[in-house]
């Protein structure tokens, strides 16, 4: 698959995630944005907060691009990447199914971060509630390694990309799909969650991600 439809697959995987993001994330970025401190620009922070959330998802991306790297070197790299692919396109159908209100089989996945997040969860609980800017980015970075299998697909794609780089731009893509919502989410969490959770937009968001998978996985079967 072209790196130039890997991008938008993941920047829509992102966007169609909405609802799922609203359900995890939606949350804690209406506390956060509760907490901001008065005196500072509300926008700014808000802004600030996902610059931190992005960061991650970059980061995790180019650990595990450079891991694929590694790996793809000791191994036939044609084999791996055919895993790999396989492997986020099947996971990817899960998460769509799951976002139709279909399965719930991708919440088990989700529960393979949860060791991760209780190590930083600690850290995130003593920047909270925010009053800095430094603080603000902080609790932003540590958002961006809470337990999500929208991320662990996304992340699938930067491992089998083979290179740190490519799969830093992997995650930035997916980071720049999911946050429309999330951007909302610290201004209008009410009226957003109601869209977003509405059953019909889900079932639409789901289906259409479940789809893309297929027909990834179809034009795999059929090469």
């Amino acid at each position: 698959m072209s790196s130039e439809i890997t991008l938008f697959t993941l920047f829509l995987l992102g966007f169609f995630g909405g609802g799922h993001c609203v359900g995890m994330c939606g949350g804690l970025s209406s506390a956060f944005a509760l907490q901001l401190p008065p005196n500072i620009n509300r926008l700014g922070l808000i802004v600030l907060l996902n610059l931190g959330r992005i960061s991650s998802y970059v980061l995790i991306g180019a650990l595990m691009g450079l891991l694929g790297q590694t790996g793809m070197l000791l191994d036939e790299t044609r084999t791996v990447q055919t895993a790999l692919f396989v492997a986020a396109n099947l996971l990817l159908l899960l998460l769509g199914l799951y976002l139709a209100g279909l399965s719930a089989a991708a919440v088990k996945i989700e529960a393979l971060g949860k060791p991760v997040w209780k190590r930083l969860n600690p850290l995130l609980n003593k920047l909270l509630p925010i009053r800095s800017v430094p603080a603000c980015f902080g609790v932003g970075l540590l958002w961006g390694w809470l337990p999500c299998g929208l991320v662990y697909s996304a992340s699938l794609y930067a491992l089998g990309s083979g290179s740190a780089a490519t799969g830093a731009l992997y995650l930035l893509a997916f980071a720049l799909g999911t946050l429309p919502n999330l951007l909302a989410m610290g201004f209008f969490a009410v009226q957003l969650k109601r869209v977003l959770q509405h059953k019909a937009v889900r079932m639409c968001a789901g289906l259409l991600v479940a789809a893309w998978a297929v027909w990834q996985l179809g034009k795999w079967f059929v090469q």
